[in-house]
C-alpha cells in the first residue's frame, strides 16, 4: 500500500510543462541562462483591497529539500520523452537561485511582486507550481480570516474548519494561516503540535446524546472540567432545555466547587434571536460573566448581519467558510517571466501582452516601495519600481499606470522596501520569525492602513503605481510588440 500520510519529496509537484520546458532549455543550451520570474496577484478575494501574504516558511522548506531521487529519475525516464543527459542533470541538481520575497504577514496589493526568483532558467521555471500553491493558499486563508475577525469587531474568533478543509494540508496550513490572520486558536490539535496555534474546544452534540438526559450530560462534563465549563446548549432545544439545564449545572456543579462557569455555545437556529434570549436568562440567573459563543456556517457577512441585529454574542467559532474561503475560494496569484540576462549581463525586460488589460505583465527586475506619512505613520501609496531604484526625498510624483493623467505629488513621507532577500545563489540568508512574530507583523501592518481601505463594504482602493522609469520600459515594450500583433 502506498501510504500518503508520510513525509513526501515534493520536487515533482510541478506542472508537467515545467519539466518538458526544462528538458527543452537543456537541449537548446539555454538551461543556465539567467532569468527573472515573479509571483504577483491580480485581484483580492471577496472584492477586498488588501491581502495578507503567508506561506514563505513552507516555501523555504520546499527549497531546502529540492532534489530528484533515483525513484523520481526512473519515473521520468519511463515517460519516454526526457533525454538521458537531462536526467543526469536532474540527478546532480543543486538549487542555485536568488530569491526575494515579502516576509510573512506583509500586507500586499494587486500587481505587486510577492516573490522574485533570479537564477538558471531550468531551476526558476520548475519552481512555478510550488511557489504558487504555497503562497496562494495560505494568503487566501489569512486574508479571509482577517476579514472575519474584523467583522467580529473585537470579539474573539476561533477556526473550526478542519473537517471541511480541502485535504490534510488545507486543514493544517489553513489553521496556521488563519492564526496569522487574527483568529485566537483552532479546533485542529495537530496544528497546535506542528505550529503552536492554540488548540481550543470543549464538547460536541454527541457528548450530550451519550447520556440519558441533557442535564446528566452537562453535569458530567462540569464534574470533569469544573474550572473551564463551556456547554453546548442547542442539541434539543436551546431556550427550553439547553440554557435552563446549563444554568442548573452551573448552580449545582460549578459554583459550589468555587469556580465560575465559562460559557455556552449556540450552534444552530437564529443566532441573533437565541443569543439575546439566552443572555437575559443567564443575566437573570446571576451569570452576567458567562459568555456566549456562536458557530454554524459563519463568515464575515453573516457575523456582520447578526451583530447589526443586536446579537449578544461574545465570541465566534468559524469553520467551513473560513478554511475554504467559501465565498471567494481562489487567490489568483501567477508566476511570470519578467526579464532575462544577455550575454553581457545586461537585464533585458520581458512582457506578456493580452487583450485583457489586467493580464498584461509588468516587465523588469523590480521591488516595491511603500510610502508612509511622517505625521500619522499611515501607508499612503505603493510604487513598484526597478530594483535598487532611488526614491528621492522630499517630493515624489506618482501617477496611475493606465490613466496617466491621474497624478499626485507626495510630500512629508518616508519609504520602506517590501521585498527582502531570502536566498543568495541557493544559500538561505533569511532568519525565519516565529509564528507569533508573523502574526504581530500582520496586525501592525494593518494598523498602518486607513480604515477606509480595510473596511468590508465598498473599501477605498489603495494606490499602487509604477515608477516613471518602470512605466517607460513597459510602455516602450507595449508599443514595440503591439505593432507586431
Amino acid at each position: 500500500m502506498n501510504k500518503y500520510n508520510i513525509e513526501k519529496n515534493f520536487t515533482l509537484l510541478a506542472d508537467f510543462y515545467e519539466l518538458t520546458m526544462a528538458n527543452g532549455y537543456f537541449k537548446e543550451g539555454m538551461g543556465e541562462k539567467t532569468v527573472y520570474f515573479e509571483m504577483f496577484f491580480r485581484d483580492v478575494p471577496d472584492n477586498g483591497t488588501y491581502a495578507i501574504i503567508v506561506g514563505l516558511e513552507q516555501l523555504i522548506e520546499y527549497f531546502e529539500d529540492l532534489h530528484f531521487s533515483e525513484e523520481d529519475i526512473e519515473f521520468l525516464r519511463g515517460k519516454g520523452i526526457f533525454s538521458e543527459d537531462f536526467l543526469d542533470y536532474l540527478r546532480d541538481f543543486k538549487f542555485e537561485c536568488d530569491v526575494w520575497a515579502m516576509p510573512e504577514g506583509t500586507i500586499a496589493f494587486p500587481q505587486e511582486p510577492l516573490v522574485v526568483v533570479k537564477g538558471p532558467a531550468i531551476q526558476a521555471q520548475m519552481l512555478e507550481t510550488m511557489v504558487l500553491l504555497t503562497i496562494n493558499h495560505q494568503s487566501m486563508i489569512a486574508t479571509k480570516a482577517n476579514r472575519i475577525v474584523k467583522a467580529a469587531n473585537g470579539r474573539p474568533v476561533s477556526e473550526f474548519g478542519s473537517r471541511r478543509a480541502q485535504g490534510y494540508s488545507g486543514a493544517n496550513l489553513g489553521a496556521r494561516a488563519a492564526y496569522i490572520g487574527g483568529v485566537i486558536g483552532t479546533a485542529n490539535t495537530l496544528a497546535d503540535k506542528m505550529f503552536g496555534v492554540p488548540a481550543v474546544g470543549t464538547m460536541a452534540h454527541s457528548w450530550v446524546q451519550m447520556f440519558d438526559t441533557e442535564l446528566d450530560a452537562f453535569k458530567a462534563f462540569a464534574r470533569v472540567y469544573p474550572d473551564s465549563c463551556y456547554l453546548l446548549v442547542d442539541t434539543y432545544d436551546t431556550l427550553k432545555s439547553g440554557v435552563p439545564n446549563a444554568i442548573k449545572t452551573f448552580d449545582e456543579e460549578v459554583v459550589p466547587k468555587g469556580f465560575r462557569p465559562k460559557g455556552i455555545r449556540i450552534d444552530s437556529g437564529d443566532i441573533a434571536y437565541l443569543s439575546k434570549k439566552a443572555r437575559k436568562m443567564l443575566d437573570d440567573a446571576g451569570y452576567k460573566d458567562v459568555t456566549i459563543m456562536a458557530s454554524n456556517s459563519l463568515d464575515e457577512f453573516t457575523i456582520k448581519n447578526i451583530l447589526n441585529q443586536g446579537a449578544r454574542v461574545d465570541s465566534f467559532g468559524v469553520g467551513e467558510r473560513l478554511i475554504t474561503s467559501k465565498s471567494s475560494p481562489v487567490f489568483g496569484g501567477v508566476y511570470k517571466l519578467t526579464a532575462i540576462e544577455g550575454e553581457d549581463g545586461k537585464i533585458i525586460p520581458k512582457i506578456k501582452i493580452s487583450e485583457n488589460v489586467t493580464k498584461i505583465t509588468t516587465p523588469g527586475f523590480k521591488d516595491v516601495y511603500r510610502f508612509y506619512d511622517k505625521d500619522s505613520n499611515k501607508a499612503i501609496a505603493d510604487v513598484v519600481g526597478l530594483k535598487d531604484e532611488e526614491i528621492p526625498e522630499g517630493s515624489y510624483e506618482i501617477f496611475h499606470p493606465i490613466y496617466t493623467w491621474k497624478r499626485k505629488t507626495l510630500k512629508n513621507y518616508y519609504t520602506k522596501k517590501l521585498l527582502v532577500q531570502i536566498y543568495d545563489k541557493g544559500e538561505l540568508v533569511y532568519d525565519l520569525p516565529s509564528l507569533d512574530q508573523v502574526r504581530d507583523k500582520a496586525k501592525e501592518e494593518l494598523s498602518l492602513l486607513w480604515d477606509e481601505i480595510t473596511r468590508i463594504d465598498n473599501p477605498t482602493e489603495y494606490i499602487v503605481d509604477l515608477s516613471e522609469d518602470l512605466w517607460t520600459i513597459r510602455d516602450s515594450l507595449l508599443k514595440k510588440y503591439g505593432k507586431n500583433q
